[in-house]
């Protein structure tokens, strides 16, 4: 109401200016206190039924606007025969207005009305829908983006396991006719490993039940090779609660054994350390797996190249910030993970 008395006055101010009656301004004035409400309730109507239907905005609009015209014409049709067929007054000093004239001007003034009732509560309503859609639009990515890591991290594990099932069952096969009892005994360690595989479906572990199944996959690599190969494991009591994404350094360990201890003569060595440093803005977990191999080739990536491109990439998807380095000499190699620790330390 407050906004059909606001458009009546302002429609009608210029008319005292123009020096017109003040009965027929009154009288126009009147048309507009009448009609402004009924046309924002059928405006409002329109609205919401294309929502409803979720019709275009532009479908939205057009409708709008021709539910205006044809309300304002009449309406005006109306007026001008009330009050100057059955009243007898006059709108215009000139002289009885034409259907016509007044069905254009009630045109104009309904979509007048539409505008104004557009810039005054459609606006707003547009601009939380456009919010709302963007911050669905955001979730929505969010939510793709989980899903696509999610499936990443499956077609990184399902590469990783069958490639260490194979090199297992491989091992075991060396033994079956040298020595059975060897053979059986590390059949049990890998009954082991995949009961271990098994029991967890999570993406992260702890690096105490990681540095488990790794001294249970060493079992069976020393046996196999004998005096040619020996691990050694510094793994400090305050470290092994840090997580990490399951068998993370598996392949940093079979990369060791098989590119670097068993190339070198005299017996080869594996050593497997994880330490807290500090940094800046809080600790890191540091793991490192070396071998007094040759060192790494100058020529070609190696065969364990996929087995690191694994290793980076699910460091990227599960522990942001964290990198891995490599190092080589002719002493041999190590691949250095460094892992951010969240706050409050490990687990």
């Amino acid at each position: 109401m407050a906004l059909a008395v606001g458009v009546g006055l302002l429609q009608t101010a210029p008319e005292f200016l123009e020096e017109e009656h003040l009965a027929s301004i009154s009288l126009r004035f009147l048309l507009w206190v009448v009609e402004a409400p009924v046309q924002l309730l059928a405006l409002s109507a329109t609205f919401n039924h294309g929502v409803k239907r979720q019709r275009s905005p532009t479908r939205v609009l057009v409708t709008s606007l021709l539910v205006a015209a044809v309300i304002g014409v009449l309406f005006a049709l109306a007026f001008v025969f009330v009050v100057e067929g059955l009243l007898g007054l006059e709108l215009d000093g000139e002289g009885p207005l034409s259907l016509p004239l007044a069905a254009g001007f009630g045109a104009m003034m309904g979509i007048f009305i539409a505008g104004i009732w557009g810039l005054a509560f459609v606006s707003p309503h547009v601009a939380e829908q456009t919010q709302l859609r963007a911050l669905e639009t955001e979730q929505l990515r969010f939510e793709a983006e989980q899903l696509r890591v999610s499936s990443e991290m499956a077609r990184l594990r399902s590469q990783l396991e069958p490639h260490f099932l194979l090199n297992t069952l491989n091992t075991i096969a060396g033994l079956v006719t040298q020595n059975p009892r060897e053979a059986r005994r590390l059949i049990g360690c890998l009954g082991d490993l995949l009961r271990d595989a098994l029991q967890g479906q999570e993406e992260m572990q702890t690096l105490d039940q990681e540095v488990t199944w790794l001294r249970r996959y060493a079992e069976i690599l020393e046996s196999r090779h004998g005096d040619a190969l020996r691990f050694d494991w510094d793994i400090p009591p305050d470290v092994g609660g840090v997580l990490l994404p399951r068998l993370l350094l598996q392949p940093l360990v079979e990369n060791a054994v098989q590119h670097g201890a068993l190339c070198r003569t005299g017996g080869g060595r594996v050593g497997v350390r994880a330490s807290l440093q500090e940094t800046g803005p809080g600790l890191q977990l540091v793991c490192t797996v070396t071998d007094n191999g040759p060192g790494l080739p100058t020529s070609e990536p190696r065969a364990g190249a996929l087995g690191l491109h694994t290793v980076r990439r699910r460091l990227e998807l599960r522990c942001p910030g964290s990198v891995l380095q490599l190092r080589s000499s002719s002493e041999g190699t190590s691949a250095v993970i460094e892992v951010p620790v969240p706050p409050g330390g490990p687990t």
